[in-house]
């Protein structure tokens, strides 16, 4: 009974991430309105029951779908700063992420689409607001490590120095979506100059 109840549960989870996976494509190739779940439900060949018994309905599978991108951009982040190099290194590394990542067209679109429904979504408005707020406390934390780790004190308390980089990182994310050509290293030449700061010993 043990394994049957696990197994059900393991064929339930591959069932979610197959059509997390699906929605992905979709809602980046055609966008967020013109997916529908049962567009969703035969591209991962499910029944669209199938679907509402994993999601409540549209707007959370593509939370869900935005929620393992965000992880994505997290981990990249995370790696470039905790590789095995100074201050400056970790900050080229980054630099290096955001010229391959940042502003990426269909994400951002994505990512705008869905965030208009906020307006008209509770719901929506709720978690977008409750997820920026645990990556802005995700990024004070890191901030705080990489400081430390450098031995360096910075003039702005850690949270509030992630709230303005994250902000100046959708900024440029929004504004590289529409113009390929814009220079992102600005994002890296911020950062350094915000986290140079001043020497603890």
């Amino acid at each position: 009974m043990e394994s049957e109840r696990l197994t059900r549960a393991e064929r339930q989870a591959r069932t979610r991430e197959r059509l997390i996976e699906v929605a992905r494509d979709l809602f980046l190739d055609v966008g967020y309105n013109a997916t529908s779940l049962d567009k969703v439900a035969v591209a991962a060949g499910f029944s669209k029951g199938a679907v509402y018994s994993n999601f409540a309905g549209k707007e959370e599978l593509c939370m869900a779908v935005l929620d393992t991108i965000h992880e994505e951009q997290i981990e990249g982040v995370v790696a470039a700063f905790t590789i095995d190099a100074d201050i400056d290194g970790r900050i080229d590394a980054f630099a290096q992420w955001a010229r391959e990542k940042l502003g990426h067209p269909r994400w951002t679109a994505l990512e705008v689409e869905f965030a208009a429904i906020a307006r008209t979504s509770p719901w929506v408005a709720e978690e977008l607001v409750k997820r920026h707020r645990m990556l802005v406390d995700a990024a004070g934390v890191l901030i705080e490590k990489v400081t430390t780790d450098a031995g360096i004190v910075i003039d702005i308390e850690a949270r509030k120095a992630a709230t303005a980089l994250l902000s100046l990182g959708i900024g440029l994310g929004a504004m590289r979506s529409l113009d390929p050509e814009l220079d992102v290293d600005v994002f890296a030449e911020t950062m350094r100059a915000l986290l140079r700061g001043t020497s603890r010993s």
